[in-house]
C-alpha cells in the first residue's frame, strides 16, 4: 500500500540501508520473512521499516493497556446539606467527606434553600461552608470557594 517509487529503508535491527526502490525493499523485507511497514510518509522519500507488524501491534495494544491500567479516574462524590442542618449531623457529613477525599475522589458541597430559606444564604450557608473547609483543611483544599447557583450554594473540595 506504499505509492513512492523510492522509499528509505531501515533493517529490523535499526541500521539504515538507505534509498531503495519499492520493489527491492519489498523483496529485502520478505527474504527476512518480516514486513515493510512505512513508518514516516510525510518526508521526502518516505520512510520505511523491515519490522513484523503483528507483533508492532500487540506491543503497541500492550503498552496503550498498561498506560490506561496507571491512570486513575477521580470521581465528583456529592455531599447535600440544609441550612438549618444541626451541628452533629454536619460532622457526620464531614467525616464522609474526609472519606471520600482519602480515596482521591473530590466531593461537592450543596446547601439548598427552599422557599424562604433563602435569606439565610449569605449567613447561614455560606457559614456551614465555611465550617466544613476549615474542619478538612488537613487533607482537603478548597478548589472552588461557596457560590450561588440558582437556590442552592455550592462548594468542591479536592484532596491535597
Amino acid at each position: 500500500m506504499i505509492k513512492s517509487q523510492s522509499v528509505r529503508v531501515i533493517s529490523e535491527d535499526g541500521e539504515q540501508l538507505g534509498i531503495l526502490p519499492i520493489a527491492a525493499a519489498l523483496s529485502r523485507a520478505e527474504d527476512s520473512g518480516l514486513d515493510l511497514v512505512e513508518v514516516s510518509g510525510n518526508s521526502d522519500p518516505p520512510v520505511c521499516r523491515v519490522m513484523d507488524y503483528g507483533k508492532f501491534r500487540y506491543e503497541q495494544s500492550k503498552k496503550q493497556a498498561d498506560a490506561k491500567k496507571k491512570q486513575t479516574v477521580v470521581e465528583v462524590k456529592e455531599i447535600k446539606l440544609r441550612p438549618k442542618t444541626e451541628k452533629h449531623d454536619v460532622d457526620f457529613k464531614v467525616k464522609n467527606i474526609r472519606k471520600f477525599i482519602e480515596s482521591k475522589n473530590k466531593v461537592k458541597v450543596t446547601v439548598r434553600f427552599r422557599g424562604r430559606e433563602i435569606v439565610y444564604a449569605d449567613s447561614q450557608g455560606f457559614k456551614t461552608l465555611k465550617m466544613i473547609a476549615a474542619a478538612l483543611e488537613d487533607v482537603a483544599v478548597v478548589v472552588q470557594e461557596p457560590k450561588m447557583e440558582g437556590r442552592q450554594m455550592v462548594m468542591f473540595i479536592g484532596p491535597k
